[in-house]
């Protein structure tokens, strides 16, 4: 633990370009020709991408420490694999509205906006505000985003009470009938995830499901149906139960 963070010190003594030529240096390092070429089953584009695996990504993370700097200067790039790495290196608690509204429309797959979202701006005290922006919001992965945060808030936020969790299931209905994959499978996320957290939620989602899948918009319908599947079923039962 010392030797890193000696390491961690002597590497942010250096000017910013030699941080950033090293930190993507290191990516270029961990890069997996076949990882690269997988990417386009999970419709991640790989078109500016090194092919690191995301363990691997993280492995450079805690090797360079948090950086915010760095992590500006790594998303400027414009590289799938620094993105993801600025994710991490990047100080929540500094984060800026600006700079989340920004980021969040350079958003272009799935997998950086998630990984943004779980990493660093579900951790902003500004998380919650930019759920309701952001939900409201046309752009595809801008939306996404916002059920993103949503989802990770419910996993993440131990000290959140049920109300803002209330407010989300509104915004997942209210957006449930949006037939974009990406965003489509992110209110479900965020319903299913909501209705994990505890049995007050779990109840209120249910709600929030079956009125969903009584719909007649085919979208909203299925994301009734598939959120009652998961959160009738045992494996949510149980883990409500230890949650009791």
């Amino acid at each position: 633990m010392a030797a890193r963070k000696a390491a961690q010190a002597a590497f942010a003594a250096q000017p910013l370009p030699a941080r950033l030529e090293q930190a993507l240096h290191a990516l270029r390092a961990a890069a997996d020709a076949r990882h690269r070429d997988g990417m386009a089953r999970f419709a991640i584009p790989n078109q500016r991408a090194f092919g690191v695996p995301m363990a691997q990504v993280q492995a450079v993370a805690k090797r360079l420490g948090r950086d915010r700097a760095l992590a500006a200067a790594l998303w400027d790039s414009g590289w799938y694999e620094a993105r993801l790495l600025a994710a991490y290196l990047d100080d929540p608690a500094a984060v800026t509205a600006a700079q989340m509204d920004r980021w969040a429309r350079d958003f272009d797959n799935w997998a950086v906006c998630d990984t943004v979202c779980f990493a660093l701006f579900d951790r902003s005290p500004l998380a919650w505000r930019k759920i309701e922006q952001w939900a409201r919001r046309e752009d595809e992965f801008v939306r996404r985003a916002a059920f993103a945060l949503l989802a990770s808030k419910s996993v993440h936020d131990k000290s959140a009470g049920d109300e803002p969790f209330l407010r989300g299931l509104d915004l997942v209905e209210a957006h449930a009938g949006d037939a974009r994959n990406f965003v489509r499978k992110a209110v479900n996320w965020a319903l299913r995830s909501i209705g994990k957290r505890n049995a007050a939620l779990h109840a209120a989602a249910l709600r929030s499901a079956t009125h969903l899948a009584a719909s007649a918009d085919p979208t909203s319908r299925w994301n009734g149906k598939d959120a009652l599947r998961e959160l009738n079923g045992p494996a949510t039962a149980r883990r409500l139960a230890r949650k009791t």
